[in-house]
């Protein structure tokens, strides 16, 4: 038997960010923007019957709240995530990525390097791509070897990744 899928979707200095989860794990989140309905909609698309739940994963959302208030805030490994539907290479970038602290960056190549694959910066920006989780999993802090922001594929695109960037005084 499924998990029932619920979602909030919630005010932070930024613009509304929502949150679906299980009861047991965050499987997607969506960056703040400025209609709600807007974010309800990509949150939502692939989930129809996810139920509003005003107080999922309340003690997160006071986290990103306050990340997006100018707080040093880290979204750790106490945040349990559903990465299912990823490929095992897909996970593993995103599970590397996530421990990125604040502030910080790296490289595609570097990332890559980590994972023991070396000439595998390329299919690590594409598993970025794919990140289900921006913020909890802090894409945003990878730029390419050059220094260069690469790509962002939230929406607000390299826009919104240099703005998380310097709110981050990367």
């Amino acid at each position: 038997m499924q998990e029932p899928i619920k979602y909030a979707i919630f005010p932070t200095k930024w613009g509304y960010f929502g949150l679906a989860a299980t009861p047991k794990a965050l499987l997607r989140t969506c960056l703040p923007g400025p209609g709600y309905e807007e974010i309800k909609a990509r949150l939502l698309k692939d989930l129809p019957a996810a139920q509003f739940d005003r107080i999922l994963f309340k003690a997160v959302q006071k986290r990103i709240c306050a990340y997006f208030n100018g707080e040093t805030i880290e979204f750790g490994p106490d945040i349990p995530l559903d990465l299912t539907g990823l490929t095992p290479f897909q996970a593993a970038v995103l599970t590397a990525c996530r421990h990125l602290q604040f502030g910080c960056t790296t490289t595609y190549g570097q990332l890559a390097k980590k994972l023991s694959r070396p000439a595998a910066a390329r299919a690590v920006a594409n598993a970025l791509a794919r990140n289900p989780l921006p913020l909890i999993i802090p894409c945003h802090r990878v730029l390419c070897a050059n220094g260069n922001l690469g790509g962002f594929s939230a929406p607000g695109g390299i826009r919104l990744k240099k703005k998380l960037l310097m709110h981050e005084k990367c």
